[in-house]
C-alpha cells in the first residue's frame, strides 16, 4: 500500500536473513526453524499440552511480518498465483489450492516437518533424512511443473 518495500525482496537480503534465523534458533534454543512445528504448538495447546512459548511468538511474528509487508509493499489487487490465477477462475483455483494445502499438510506430518524446516534447518545440520525430504520435494515440484506445462500446452 505504501510502496516502501521492493517486492520481492532481493535474494541477498532474504537469504542471509533466513540463514541468520536458523543459526539464532539453534544457538538460543537448540531447535530447528519450521512453520509446521509452530502451528502444531498452537494446536497442541488446545489439546492440553504446553509446548515451548517461543513457538507461539514465532508464529505470531510470521503473521505480523506478513501484515507489515502487505502494508509497506506495493498494492496487490488480485490473488498472487501468477499464470495459475490468470488461467483458472476462483471455482477451479480454490479447490486446487485447498487440495494442495491438504497434500502439503499430510506430507509435512508424514515427513516429521515441513519442507522449509527440512531444507533450511535439517539440511544445514547435515541430517540425511532432511536431505532426502528436501530432495524429494524438489524433484516432485519439477515433475509436477513439467506435467502441467505439457498438459496445458505450455500455458502453465
Amino acid at each position: 500500500m505504501l510502496g516502501v518495500l521492493e517486492i520481492p525482496l532481493p535474494w541477498w537480503v532474504t537469504g542471509p536473513g533466513l540463514g541468520l534465523c536458523v543459526v539464532a534458533l539453534y544457538g538460543l534454543v537448540n531447535a530447528r526453524l519450521g512453520v509446521s512445528g509452530a502451528w502444531l504448538a498452537v494446536l497442541a495447546w488446545y489439546e492440553g499440552w504446553h509446548p515451548e512459548r517461543w513457538r507461539f511468538w514465532f508464529l505470531g511474528a510470521l503473521v505480523a511480518g506478513s501484515a507489515t509487508a502487505s502494508v509497506l509493499g506495493p498494492s496487490q489487487s488480485r490473488l498472487g498465483y501468477g499464470r495459475l490465477s490468470e488461467q483458472l477462475g476462483p471455482g477451479a483455483l480454490v479447490p486446487m489450492l485447498l487440495g494442495g494445502g491438504i497434500a502439503l499438510g499430510f506430507g509435512a506430518r508424514w515427513a516429521g516437518g515441513c519442507g522449509s524446516a527440512h531444507g533450511l534447518s535439517g539440511a544445514a545440520a547435515g541430517s540425511r533424512d532432511s536431505l532426502v525430504v528436501a530432495g524429494t520435494a524438489l524433484v516432485v515440484a519439477v515433475v509436477v511443473a513439467l506435467v502441467l506445462h505439457a498438459v496445458t500446452g505450455g500455458v502453465l
